[in-house]
């Protein structure tokens, strides 16, 4: 519990992010009202939102209609974010509408608070008989000796008889009122807190669920693998402290008898007057059908996550089964094609048989020969070509032959070259010609002919006829 510890729960916490909110107390007062007193585990966001509505509605005529001015679906958005984490909302398998579900965190905030409202009384003296019969089942259960065993059964038997003689000679030991309540109120707690921690069971297997599907997306190995690690993680759950006491708090609720048994006790304690001045909870006449409720439903949540897990691995094994069906089709279709069509296997050989050099037939090193370089003095001479040809250079305009081209494509679909320069003639005779060639290359849409030459005419600037062959080439307008 040290400072930085604190300061980060503070900051990440979703319990401690609810009891600092500004909304707080609105916030728990609806939850619970909504999820703890009816003991509902799953409200659909339509009926959630018009019970907020409703509650939001009350609230402004308490507080003025400016309290609270945000919608009940955007309050429940925010309460269901990821930076806030009190309710759980998610989609239920066949349906299309949301579902909204407390958070362990909200449960654990609301029963801390009810835990700040002054008790009754502290039940010290229930309490200390706890501790000693909780004391006295550890050590009878770790007691591995016979004899000790027999001897402490005896000395129970013992005590059992005497209290039975007791009765019998008319000594009836009583509770007296003080006692009666302070138990009366320590099981109630207890009953209650069993509700809240069905939703910390449930958040654990979905925990458990999370870490199995990551590491099924970005396992490696073999897929045998994989599942001897999955069923491997769910067999340490449930063999966990926590799955063998919720796997036996199941098989004794689950008991007809108990069932009867609790039922009629609890009506008997209810039934005493001590009990009904405390003005208990009339949710505790029905604890147990809670507790059934809450469990099958954690027991259902379970079932549907070993499903989703199974489901999940086969989509993984089908994806993978695809696949190698995809590679076997694909060498079936290359070995028909090979087999009307055999390559023709050439390797070519840079000599007819392999050269061998020994190591002393190897010539040594020879230093190369630096030539000699004698300097000379450069004389001037005297010459008598025209160097105007130097400075005439060629300039062939790709925009102009791309906008001849565009305008011939726009009464119809393709045109060839040959048709394209009776339109626009060459006026700067090869270059401009090689510039045709090269927006065909590289236009995808073109199309180049080898198999239908075409002969192209155009006049040089020395009113020469000129003319080349090449492929047709031929321009289209795309769609």
């Amino acid at each position: 519990m040290d400072h930085d510890h604190l300061h980060n729960l503070r900051r990440r916490h979703p319990a401690w992010r609810l009891l600092i909110a500004d909304n707080g107390p609105m916030i728990i007062s609806f939850l619970h009202d909504s999820f703890v007193v009816p003991n509902v585990r799953v409200l659909a966001a339509t009926d959630l939102e018009n019970r907020l509505e409703d509650f939001l509605f009350h609230l402004r005529g308490q507080l003025g209609e400016d309290a609270y001015p945000r919608s009940a679906r955007a309050y429940l958005t925010d309460w269901s974010a990821d930076d806030r984490g009190w309710l759980r909302r998610y989609y239920p398998e066949h349906s299309d509408e949301p579902h909204y579900d407390l958070t362990p965190a909200t449960e654990q905030v609301i029963q801390w608070l009810k835990s700040l409202e002054q008790p009754h009384f502290i039940g010290a003296e229930s309490r200390l008989t706890l501790v000693f019969d909780l004391l006295q089942q550890i050590l009878q259960g770790a007691e591995s000796d016979p004899e000790a065993r027999i001897q402490d059964l005896e000395a129970r038997r013992d005590a059992i008889d005497r209290e039975i003689e007791q009765i019998r000679a008319g000594h009836v030991p009583l509770m007296d009122p003080t006692q009666l309540r302070e138990r009366f109120l320590q099981m109630a707690g207890t009953a209650r807190g069993l509700l809240a921690d069905f939703r910390q069971v449930e958040e654990n297997f979905r925990a458990l669920d999370r870490q199995v599907r990551e590491k099924v997306a970005t396992w490696e190995g073999s897929k045998g693998a994989v599942l001897d690690e999955v069923f491997g993680e769910q067999d340490r759950i449930t063999d966990s402290d926590q799955g063998r006491s919720f796997r036996a708090f199941w098989d004794l609720l689950m008991s007809p008898a108990r069932q009867e048994a609790l039922s009629e006790q609890l009506e008997r304690a209810l039934a005493l007057v001590e009990v009904a001045e405390l003005a208990p909870d009339t949710r505790l006449r029905r604890i147990h059908y809670d507790w059934l409720a809450a469990g099958e439903y954690t027991q259902r949540m379970v079932a549907r996550l070993s499903e989703q897990l199974r489901r999940y691995l086969d989509d993984q094994a089908w994806v993978e089964n695809r696949r190698i069906m995809t590679l076997i089709r694909e060498l079936e279709q290359h070995a028909l094609a090979l087999r009307t069509q055999p390559p023709e296997l050439t390797v070519p050989l840079d000599e007819p048989a392999p050269c061998i050099e020994l190591p002393m037939e190897r010539p040594l090193f020879t230093p190369p020969i630096k030539p000699h370089i004698h300097q000379q003095q450069l004389q001037a001479g005297e010459s008598h070509v025209a160097p105007d040809a130097l400075f005439e250079q060629t300039w062939v305009d790709r925009a102009l032959l791309q906008r001849h081209i565009r305008q011939a494509l726009q009464t119809q679909d393709q045109i060839t070259l040959v048709a394209l320069l009776e339109m626009h003639p060459l006026e700067q005779g090869l270059a401009e010609l090689v510039a045709y060639l090269s927006l065909a290359a590289e236009d995808h849409r073109s199309v180049i002919d080898e198999s239908s030459p075409q002969t192209v005419h155009w006049q040089d600037a020395g009113g020469i006829l000129r003319r080349a062959t090449l492929p047709q080439i031929i321009f289209t307008r795309g769609h």
